[in-house]
C-alpha cells in the first residue's frame, strides 16, 4: 500500500488532491474533528486515485495489451460504434471495469497512428451495464497499425466518472502502452479486436493496463499461449 502513495501523480489530479487538502488543512486549524477525518480520508484517497505508476510495455508487434487497468468484466461479440470506422461486422469486444480504487490511466493498445478520436456525448448508467456502451457518454479512439489494421478503443464514462479526458489528435504517432486519456472516477474501457486475433484473456482477470497482453493478432495455428503478464 505504502508503494502506491509514492509512485508519479497524475497532473490533472493534483489540483483536486490540493483542494481537498486544503480543506483538510483549514478543518485541523479550527478544530472541527467532525470535517478532518473525512477530509483527510479524501485526501488519501486522491493521492491513490491519481497515481500513474510506470509499466514495463511488451515490445512484441503482435499483440494487443490492456488499454487500462480493472477487471474484465465481458466478452462479447458486438458491433463497434460507427465512429470507429471498423464496418457494421460484430468483432469481439473485451470490456474493462475500472473501479474507484484502480489507476485510471487509458493506455495505446499497440503502436500506431491516430486516425479517429471521436467524442459522443450520453448517459451516465452503470458502466458495468451492457447498454453502457451503446448510451453513455464515450470517446472513441481508432489506431492505424503500420500493417494497416484498425484497432478501436473506447472510454466509457460510468455513473461516478463524469469527465473524460482524451491527450491524442488525429495523425499522431503513438507506441504501445503510451498514454493516451484518463476518466474519473470509476468507469470502463472497451477494446476490439480484429479479425483473426486470438483472445488471451478471460472474464474476471485483473488487467494492467499497459503490461497484460490480451490477444494475439497473427497467432500460429496450434500453438497454445496463455495470456502474459510483463
Amino acid at each position: 500500500m505504502l508503494a502506491n502513495f509514492l509512485i508519479p501523480i497524475l497532473k490533472d489530479g493534483w489540483r483536486f488532491i490540493a483542494i481537498f487538502a486544503a480543506v483538510t488543512f483549514l478543518a485541523a486549524l479550527t478544530g472541527l474533528a467532525w470535517l478532518f477525518w473525512p477530509m483527510m480520508v479524501l485526501t488519501l484517497w486522491s493521492i491513490y486515485f491519481f497515481r500513474d505508476p510506470p509499466r514495463g510495455v511488451p515490445q512484441e508487434d503482435g499483440l494487443l495489451i490492456a488499454p487500462a487497468d480493472g477487471l474484465v468484466q465481458m466478452i462479447a461479440e458486438a458491433v463497434p460504434p460507427v465512429e470507429l470506422g471498423l464496418g457494421e461486422q460484430p468483432l469481439t469486444r473485451v470490456s474493462i471495469f475500472l473501479s474507484v480504487f484502480d489507476v485510471h490511466i487509458n493506455r495505446a493498445p499497440c503502436a500506431g497512428t491516430v486516425e479517429v478520436t471521436a467524442y459522443r456525448p450520453g448517459k451516465f448508467l452503470n458502466a458495468a451495464a451492457e447498454k453502457a456502451s451503446e448510451d453513455n457518454e464515450r470517446m472513441a479512439i481508432a489506431l492505424r497499425r503500420a500493417d494497416g489494421r484498425l484497432i478501436g478503443c473506447v472510454q466509457i464514462a460510468g455513473w461516478v466518472a463524469r469527465r473524460i479526458v482524451c491527450y491524442i489528435r488525429p495523425g499522431q504517432v503513438v507506441a504501445a502502452g503510451e498514454r493516451f486519456g484518463h476518466i474519473r472516477f470509476g468507469s470502463r474501457t472497451d477494446l476490439y479486436l480484429p479479425p483473426g486475433a486470438r483472445l488471451l484473456v478471460t472474464v474476471g482477470q485483473r488487467m494492467i493496463g499497459g503490461e497484460t497482453v490480451m490477444a494475439e493478432l497473427d497467432p500460429v495455428v496450434g500453438t497454445p499461449r496463455p495470456a502474459i503478464e510483463f
